[in-house]
């Protein structure tokens, strides 16, 4: 007996964690900085801790009355009805709940290369399959709407990230726009808005009230700093916004994590804590970095260094840890997460150091 074939379903590719470059190199975690997966380094908020601690003896029990309460607090937040917000255990929770509401078996998706490869992942494991249209580094990864119409081709879901990971690049509401407007009645516009906190750019939440067939993807791993419970959401048109209770999967978001994210959301001054902190630390890694960079509206930033892999991996032999961005599609580049001043520091003299004495690939 053999799973279905799945020679199609290229895995996802993470960054690599502390503890498992600590026993690699036999080090103590402790002496690590780990700037590789676009984490925050503040952690979460204080609130957030303490709601965790608190909501521990509570998770014998299912979380119906936790599930509801941030899905209520999200719709405020957003000014929505609390039915358009969908709670899942992360952003990628959410991708595969639209995925199941709106993939026939055999519909494509359209993504962008570079990009996140759950997109296409999901899609394949509901029977459906993806394209791509290319975000080019020769064009500075502008995002453009006709940058995605020249590969359109009818796909039923297409996906756009804003910032897009991991160039940093924004996606432009007015292009949003044109793009919803230009694409067929039966196309999905799916904006994965992970970064979002971190831009000085309206969320393309505000047009769920002019355009039936936009969709944001929102997540709490990043400013919010709850990566490690799993918790996000998708904000959907009121007009089919009941499909969730189809497509679901029972009490996936945990009480835990539901409680944190709402500890969260009520600590407005953590979150703008970790978001200037970022903006202060990529500024700091494009000023004082001694290779190309480009312009970063999340909380990393893309660096050119010729051999992204030996990089990387002298990097981390030295104690810092960032992301080889040869899965992206782009051998040539790093990936460098905005952590504390110290660590950003850190790296940068690790960094220089490193790439005036590695040959270019």
């Amino acid at each position: 007996m053999q799973p279905r074939d799945l020679s199609a379903h290229a895995p996802y590719v993470p960054g690599r964690g502390t503890e498992e470059v600590a026993r690699d190199l036999g080090l103590d975690p402790d002496d690590l900085t780990k700037l590789s997966s676009n984490e925050n380094p503040h952690g979460a908020s204080p609130k957030a801790v303490e709601a965790i601690e608190d909501a521990a003896p509570t998770v014998s029990v299912y979380p119906k009355t936790s599930h509801t309460d941030l899905t209520e607090e999200l719709a405020a937040k957003w000014d929505l009805e609390s039915e358009q917000v969908w709670v899942s255990p992360g952003a990628d929770g959410s991708i595969d709940y639209l995925t199941r509401a709106m993939l026939e078996p055999g519909d494509e998706i359209l993504e962008p290369h570079p990009g996140f490869s759950y997109y296409s992942m999901s899609a394949r494991y509901h029977h459906g399959d993806a394209n791509q249209y290319e975000v080019s580094k020769a064009a500075d990864f502008e995002q453009t709407a006709d940058l995605v119409l020249d590969t359109y081709d009818g796909e039923r879901m297409v996906y756009l990230t804003t910032p897009h990971n991991p160039t940093g690049a924004l996606f432009p509401t007015e292009e949003i726009e044109e793009l919803a407007e230009s694409v067929d009645d039966h196309t999905l516009i799916i904006v994965d808005e992970a970064y979002a906190e971190y831009a000085d750019e309206p969320s393309a939440i505000e047009l769920l009230s002019d355009y039936d067939n936009i969709a944001v993807l929102r997540t709490f791993s990043k400013a919010y700093g709850l990566a490690g419970l799993r918790i996000g959401y998708s904000c959907v048109p009121e007009s089919w916004a009941d499909a969730y209770a189809r497509v679901n999967t029972p009490f996936a978001a945990s009480e835990i994590a539901c409680r944190a994210a709402l500890a969260a959301l009520a600590d407005p001054d953590h979150v703008e804590k970790s978001v200037e902190s970022a903006k202060w630390a990529r500024d700091y890694l494009r000023a004082e970095l001694d290779v190309p960079t480009w312009e970063s509206a999340g909380n990393f930033v893309l660096a050119e260094v010729g051999d992204g892999t030996a990089v990387s991996e002298a990097a981390q032999r030295e104690g810092v840890i960032i992301r080889d961005c040869t899965s992206f599609g782009l051998p040539g580049c790093v990936r460098v997460s905005c952590g504390t001043e110290e660590q950003t520091k850190r790296a940068v003299e690790v960094l220089n150091r490193i790439v005036s004495e590695v040959p270019t690939a």
